[in-house]
Protein backbone atom coordinates (compact mmCIF):
# COMPACT_ATOMS: atom_id res chain seq x y z
CA UNK A 1 0.00 0.00 0.00
CA UNK A 2 1.57 3.64 -0.87
CA UNK A 3 2.71 5.24 2.11
CA UNK A 4 0.16 8.56 1.43
CA UNK A 5 -2.51 5.90 0.79
CA UNK A 6 -5.98 5.00 3.04
CA UNK A 7 -7.84 2.95 0.64
CA UNK A 8 -6.34 1.23 -2.09
CA UNK A 9 -7.84 -1.65 -4.15
CA UNK A 10 -5.80 -3.76 -5.98
CA UNK A 11 -6.71 -5.97 -8.85
CA UNK A 12 -10.60 -6.39 -7.60
CA UNK A 13 -12.42 -8.71 -9.88
CA UNK A 14 -16.20 -9.24 -9.09
CA UNK A 15 -18.77 -11.53 -11.01
CA UNK A 16 -21.89 -12.34 -10.73
CA UNK A 17 -22.85 -15.59 -11.86
CA UNK A 18 -21.76 -14.72 -15.74
CA UNK A 19 -21.52 -10.82 -15.63
CA UNK A 20 -18.54 -9.70 -14.83
CA UNK A 21 -18.45 -6.33 -12.86
CA UNK A 22 -15.21 -5.51 -11.95
CA UNK A 23 -12.31 -6.89 -14.08
CA UNK A 24 -8.56 -5.95 -12.40
CA UNK A 25 -9.84 -2.65 -10.77
CA UNK A 26 -7.44 -0.76 -8.57
CA UNK A 27 -7.31 2.43 -7.22
CA UNK A 28 -5.51 4.34 -4.27
CA UNK A 29 -7.20 7.43 -2.68
CA UNK A 30 -4.87 9.81 -0.14
CA UNK A 31 -5.63 10.94 3.23
CA UNK A 32 -7.65 14.34 3.01
CA UNK A 33 -9.21 13.48 -0.39
CA UNK A 34 -12.34 13.99 -1.90
CA UNK A 35 -13.66 11.44 -4.79
CA UNK A 36 -16.13 11.68 -6.93
CA UNK A 37 -16.91 7.95 -8.17
CA UNK A 38 -19.06 8.14 -11.64
CA UNK A 39 -20.11 5.65 -14.21
CA UNK A 40 -22.71 3.85 -16.55
CA UNK A 41 -25.46 1.76 -14.78
CA UNK A 42 -24.22 -1.45 -13.99
CA UNK A 43 -20.38 -0.35 -13.50
CA UNK A 44 -20.17 -1.50 -10.03
CA UNK A 45 -20.05 2.26 -8.63
CA UNK A 46 -22.24 1.29 -5.54
CA UNK A 47 -20.77 -2.42 -5.21
CA UNK A 48 -17.14 -1.06 -5.00
CA UNK A 49 -18.41 1.26 -2.13
CA UNK A 50 -19.99 -2.37 -0.29
CA UNK A 51 -16.21 -4.17 -0.70
CA UNK A 52 -14.19 -1.29 0.21
CA UNK A 53 -16.55 -1.15 3.70
CA UNK A 54 -16.23 -4.99 4.02
CA UNK A 55 -20.03 -5.65 2.81
CA UNK A 56 -19.46 -7.50 -0.50
CA UNK A 57 -16.61 -9.70 -0.80
CA UNK A 58 -14.95 -9.39 -4.71
CA UNK A 59 -14.00 -12.36 -6.32
CA UNK A 60 -10.40 -11.65 -6.43
CA UNK A 61 -8.13 -8.83 -5.50
CA UNK A 62 -7.36 -6.88 -2.17
CA UNK A 63 -8.74 -4.23 -0.29
CA UNK A 64 -6.80 -2.07 2.13
CA UNK A 65 -8.37 0.45 4.14
CA UNK A 66 -6.35 2.67 6.73
CA UNK A 67 -3.95 0.19 7.17
CA UNK A 68 -6.47 -2.90 7.35
CA UNK A 69 -6.73 -5.93 4.88
CA UNK A 70 -10.68 -5.82 4.81
CA UNK A 71 -10.63 -9.32 3.28
CA UNK A 72 -8.02 -10.61 5.24
CA UNK A 73 -8.88 -9.87 8.84
CA UNK A 74 -10.46 -10.62 11.95
CA UNK A 75 -13.91 -9.54 12.85
CA UNK A 76 -12.48 -7.92 15.43
CA UNK A 77 -10.26 -5.74 13.56
CA UNK A 78 -12.76 -5.60 10.61
CA UNK A 79 -16.08 -3.46 13.47
CA UNK A 80 -12.17 -1.34 14.59
CA UNK A 81 -12.29 -0.10 11.49
CA UNK A 82 -15.68 0.38 10.48
CA UNK A 83 -15.72 2.70 14.06
CA UNK A 84 -13.52 4.72 12.17
CA UNK A 85 -15.12 5.21 9.28
CA UNK A 86 -19.12 6.72 8.53
CA UNK A 87 -21.23 5.37 6.11
CA UNK A 88 -24.06 7.33 3.84
CA UNK A 89 -26.53 5.03 2.11
CA UNK A 90 -28.38 5.86 -1.64
CA UNK A 91 -31.99 5.58 0.69
CA UNK A 92 -29.90 7.12 4.18
CA UNK A 93 -31.30 4.19 5.63
CA UNK A 94 -32.63 6.20 8.58
CA UNK A 95 -34.44 3.90 11.40
CA UNK A 96 -38.16 4.17 10.74
CA UNK A 97 -39.22 3.74 14.82
CA UNK A 98 -36.34 6.16 15.85
CA UNK A 99 -36.41 9.75 16.03
CA UNK A 100 -33.49 11.81 14.41
CA UNK A 101 -31.97 11.59 17.92
CA UNK A 102 -31.97 8.11 18.48
CA UNK A 103 -30.66 7.32 14.99
CA UNK A 104 -27.62 9.87 15.37
CA UNK A 105 -27.11 8.71 19.22
CA UNK A 106 -27.62 5.23 18.30
CA UNK A 107 -23.87 4.74 17.00
CA UNK A 108 -22.29 6.46 19.75
CA UNK A 109 -24.54 4.13 22.55
CA UNK A 110 -23.60 1.01 20.10
CA UNK A 111 -20.20 1.46 19.91
CA UNK A 112 -18.43 3.52 23.07
CA UNK A 113 -19.43 3.70 26.44
CA UNK A 114 -20.47 7.15 26.37
CA UNK A 115 -23.43 7.86 28.89
CA UNK A 116 -26.97 8.33 27.75
CA UNK A 117 -27.02 12.38 28.05
CA UNK A 118 -23.26 12.98 26.73
CA UNK A 119 -24.45 10.73 23.49
CA UNK A 120 -27.11 12.80 23.30
CA UNK A 121 -25.07 15.87 23.32
CA UNK A 122 -23.00 14.61 21.05
CA UNK A 123 -25.61 13.62 18.62
CA UNK A 124 -26.83 17.17 18.81
CA UNK A 125 -23.81 18.46 17.73
CA UNK A 126 -23.10 16.00 14.54
CA UNK A 127 -26.68 17.34 13.73
CA UNK A 128 -25.50 21.04 14.15
CA UNK A 129 -22.41 20.03 11.59
CA UNK A 130 -24.63 18.65 9.07
CA UNK A 131 -26.94 21.61 9.01
CA UNK A 132 -29.86 20.98 11.40
CA UNK A 133 -31.32 22.46 14.40
CA UNK A 134 -32.20 21.19 17.69
CA UNK A 135 -35.53 21.57 16.56
CA UNK A 136 -35.50 18.68 14.30
CA UNK A 137 -34.49 15.95 17.25
CA UNK A 138 -37.49 14.47 18.02
CA UNK A 139 -38.95 14.24 14.53
CA UNK A 140 -39.68 11.08 12.70
CA UNK A 141 -37.56 10.33 9.26
CA UNK A 142 -40.85 10.27 8.37
CA UNK A 143 -41.82 13.80 8.53
CA UNK A 144 -38.15 14.63 6.89
CA UNK A 145 -38.43 16.47 3.96
CA UNK A 146 -35.26 14.59 1.45
CA UNK A 147 -32.98 16.71 2.11
CA UNK A 148 -33.08 16.84 5.67
CA UNK A 149 -33.49 13.19 5.89
CA UNK A 150 -30.04 13.43 3.64
CA UNK A 151 -28.49 15.66 5.93
CA UNK A 152 -29.98 13.04 9.20
CA UNK A 153 -28.25 10.36 7.70
CA UNK A 154 -24.95 12.31 7.52
CA UNK A 155 -25.02 13.45 11.22
CA UNK A 156 -25.73 9.53 11.60
CA UNK A 157 -22.19 8.98 9.46
CA UNK A 158 -20.70 11.53 11.51
CA UNK A 159 -21.36 10.47 14.93
CA UNK A 160 -17.97 8.39 15.65
CA UNK A 161 -15.76 11.50 14.52
CA UNK A 162 -15.15 9.01 11.22
CA UNK A 163 -11.92 9.43 9.72
CA UNK A 164 -13.62 8.73 6.19
CA UNK A 165 -16.71 9.14 4.39
CA UNK A 166 -18.13 7.01 2.23
CA UNK A 167 -21.32 8.54 0.63
CA UNK A 168 -23.46 6.59 -2.32
CA UNK A 169 -25.74 9.01 -4.31
CA UNK A 170 -26.02 11.80 -1.53
CA UNK A 171 -27.66 14.09 -3.72
CA UNK A 172 -30.34 11.47 -5.56
CA UNK A 173 -33.96 12.31 -5.14
CA UNK A 174 -33.03 16.29 -4.08
CA UNK A 175 -34.13 19.31 -5.59
CA UNK A 176 -31.33 21.83 -7.12
CA UNK A 177 -30.80 24.06 -4.35
CA UNK A 178 -30.81 21.40 -1.36
CA UNK A 179 -28.30 19.45 -3.68
CA UNK A 180 -26.01 22.30 -3.90
CA UNK A 181 -26.25 22.85 0.00
CA UNK A 182 -25.33 19.52 0.15
CA UNK A 183 -22.48 19.62 -1.54
CA UNK A 184 -21.52 22.16 0.00
CA UNK A 185 -21.53 20.43 3.16
CA UNK A 186 -19.00 17.56 1.51
CA UNK A 187 -16.76 20.21 0.75
CA UNK A 188 -16.94 21.72 4.56
CA UNK A 189 -16.41 18.46 5.94
CA UNK A 190 -13.58 17.72 3.46
CA UNK A 191 -11.56 21.04 3.52
CA UNK A 192 -12.39 22.30 7.10
CA UNK A 193 -12.60 18.66 9.25
CA UNK A 194 -9.60 16.92 7.43
CA UNK A 195 -12.22 14.14 6.66
CA UNK A 196 -11.73 11.77 3.35
CA UNK A 197 -14.34 11.67 1.27
CA UNK A 198 -15.60 9.16 -1.19
CA UNK A 199 -18.57 9.54 -2.98
CA UNK A 200 -20.99 7.67 -5.80
CA UNK A 201 -22.70 9.87 -7.75
CA UNK A 202 -24.31 10.56 -11.39
CA UNK A 203 -25.06 13.96 -10.93
CA UNK A 204 -22.66 16.34 -13.12
CA UNK A 205 -23.35 19.76 -10.93
CA UNK A 206 -22.16 17.82 -7.57
CA UNK A 207 -18.64 17.40 -9.48
CA UNK A 208 -18.62 20.75 -10.45
CA UNK A 209 -19.26 21.99 -6.77
CA UNK A 210 -17.77 19.86 -4.92
CA UNK A 211 -14.38 20.10 -7.12
CA UNK A 212 -12.79 17.24 -6.01
CA UNK A 213 -10.61 14.42 -8.24
CA UNK A 214 -13.17 12.46 -10.66
CA UNK A 215 -12.95 8.72 -10.84
CA UNK A 216 -14.40 7.10 -13.85
CA UNK A 217 -15.55 3.25 -13.97
CA UNK A 218 -16.39 1.68 -17.13
CA UNK A 219 -15.72 -1.64 -18.98
CA UNK A 220 -14.60 -3.25 -15.20
CA UNK A 221 -11.75 -0.70 -14.89
CA UNK A 222 -10.91 2.85 -13.89
CA UNK A 223 -10.56 4.40 -16.76
CA UNK A 224 -10.26 8.04 -16.30
CA UNK A 225 -8.83 9.97 -12.98
CA UNK A 226 -8.56 13.27 -12.48
CA UNK A 227 -9.78 16.87 -12.14
CA UNK A 228 -13.29 16.87 -13.80
CA UNK A 229 -11.47 19.07 -16.72
CA UNK A 230 -9.07 16.26 -17.20
CA UNK A 231 -11.78 13.82 -17.39
CA UNK A 232 -14.33 15.74 -19.82
CA UNK A 233 -10.75 15.75 -21.86
CA UNK A 234 -10.36 11.92 -22.13
CA UNK A 235 -11.38 9.92 -25.23
CA UNK A 236 -13.16 7.25 -23.97
CA UNK A 237 -16.98 6.40 -25.31
CA UNK A 238 -18.70 6.69 -22.42
CA UNK A 239 -17.51 9.64 -20.80
CA UNK A 240 -18.14 11.52 -24.35
CA UNK A 241 -21.92 10.18 -23.99
CA UNK A 242 -21.97 11.16 -20.24
CA UNK A 243 -20.99 14.93 -21.03
CA UNK A 244 -22.93 15.09 -24.16
CA UNK A 245 -25.98 14.02 -22.37
CA UNK A 246 -26.00 16.28 -19.95
CA UNK A 247 -24.51 19.15 -22.08
CA UNK A 248 -28.12 18.74 -24.00
CA UNK A 249 -29.80 19.79 -20.60
CA UNK A 250 -27.94 23.00 -20.62
CA UNK A 251 -30.31 25.69 -21.41
CA UNK A 252 -28.81 27.89 -24.45
CA UNK A 253 -27.13 31.07 -23.09
CA UNK A 254 -26.68 29.15 -19.20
Amino acid sequence: MSAAAIIQAEGIVTRLGTNTVHDGLSLQIARGELVALIGGSGSGKSMLLRELIGLHRPTAGTVTVLGTDVWNCSPEELTALRRRIGVLFQDGALFSTLDVLGNVSAPILEHTDTPKELATALALLRLSLAGLGPEVATKMPSELSGGMRKRAAMARALALEPEILFLDEPTAGLDPVAARAFDRLVRFLCDDLGITVMLVTHDLDTLRTIEGRVLVLAGGRVVADGTLEQVMSVDDPWIRSYFAARDEHVPAGA
